[in-house]
């Protein structure tokens, strides 16, 4: 069904009707202006409807967008088009922007075109996630042959070095401590990927996630991240999360220390922010069930360093996947498999002066605050459809 059919059948005004639609839709006019707006492009496009009304669809969309063509496409045949996985990421409008495009003629209005959205990031960010999963599943398996298959064998090394450090020269007494130390640090490394080797249930409980926050900035202020300012946007009716408390100040340690870090020290005007919001309709399927998991708990970490190199991004949690010169590649790895126990999905969007790692976890739903949270996630579902 066309979109303006749908708009004439239904019962409310064509604006409610359209304002109410999660997708971005723009009406482009025969010169390329943009004549109307819903309130999804106004956030898609990061302007009001009236900017927009002052712009032509060129200037909003990257050079030699397939959207001009679909548009002159739709104007020359009369007949609605698609297309699939197109960018419309600008210096206008920033980061990741992967949308499915659905363009079709006004029929009332002559020569003008109705453009909808569908961005694709949220499904493939959870795509990747399963991904990262998979991998960290595979160093789940390497950890538990190198605890078997390499620290023995270290153990005899550093033995052997030891005695042979007792009748050693002074040159060569170097040479035995170079050894023990050298295969001190691979137990270490090994000691690492053991955690990934640990299959235990975790011990969960009802956890308050801006006490967890508080905690982290605390230990920051106090060590490595003394130089930078801290920002807190929380939202205080947020409901407990169902988590392991220990491991979650293990997460957001690992990502904050990864914030300054890439901050560095000698910048003035570094900056860290930590975010709680309730976001409620994304939902996850998990292989091998069919019910899908609701993730309405939405945590952030953003800092205004230099980015995550684009090439690095899709596989920033992978294993041994690192931008220090000194870094193991372990520590994000071990972030997403926490974050993957708990029933949740992590990513990262960065650009300069602007990265940000996610966190959506399912709610705590015992004690009653199932009824209480399940309510407020379908009052706050009913206001966007």
């Amino acid at each position: 069904m066309k979109l303006e059919s749908a708009i004439r059948n239904t019962s409310g005004s064509p604006d409610a009707v359209v304002n109410a639609l999660p997708l971005p839709v723009v009406v482009v006019a025969s010169d390329g202006k943009i004549v109307d707006a819903n309130v999804a492009a106004e956030a898609f496009f990061e302007v009001s409807v009236p900017v927009l009304k002052r712009h032509s669809l060129r200037e909003l969309i990257p050079f030699g967008s397939p959207l001009l063509s679909l548009v002159d496409q739709v104007r020359e045949h009369g007949g609605a088009v698609n297309e699939y996985r197109v960018d419309l990421s600008t210096p206008r409008n920033p980061g990741e922007h992967i949308v499915d495009l659905y363009v079709a003629p006004l029929n009332e209005r002559a020569g003008h075109v109705v453009v909808m959205l569908q961005e694709r990031t949220i499904a493939d960010k959870m795509d990747r996630q399963l991904t990262h999963r998979g991998a960290a599943r595979s160093v789940s398996a390497l950890a538990a042959m190198l605890a078997h298959e390499i620290k023995n064998p270290l153990s005899g090394i550093r033995g052997a070095a030891q005695l042979l450090e007792q009748s050693a020269s002074d040159d060569d007494r170097s040479l035995t401590r170079l050894i023990c130390d050298e295969a001190d640090r691979i137990v270490k490394l090994v000691d690492r990927m053991e955690v990934f080797a640990d299959e235990r249930p975790i011990e969960r409980e009802p956890v308050n996630i801006h006490a967890v926050l508080e905690h982290v900035k605390r230990l920051a202020q106090s060590g490595f991240a003394r130089h930078i300012r801290f920002l807190e946007e929380y939202d205080p009716s947020l409901p407990p999360v169902l988590a392991n408390r220990d491991q979650l100040v293990q997460v957001f340690l690992n990502l904050v220390k990864n914030a300054a870090e890439a901050i560095g020290e000698n910048a003035i005007d570094g900056e860290i922010q930590m975010t709680t919001a309730f976001r409620p309709g994304v939902r996850l399927t998990l292989p091998g069930s069919r019910s899908r998991v609701s993730l309405p708990m939405e945590f952030c970490i953003k800092d205004n360093g230099p980015g995550v190199p684009t090439d690095l991004l899709p596989h920033l949690f992978d294993p041994f996947v690192t931008t220090k010169a000194s870094g193991s590649g372990l520590g994000l790895a071990l972030v997403a498999k926490i974050i993957g126990d708990h029933g949740g999905i992590i990513e990262c969007e960065s650009q300069t002066r602007h990265t940000v790692f996610r966190i959506l976890l399912p709610m705590y739903a015992g004690n009653g605050a199932q009824a209480r949270t399940g309510a407020r996630e379908t009052a706050m579902e009913a206001q966007t459809i």
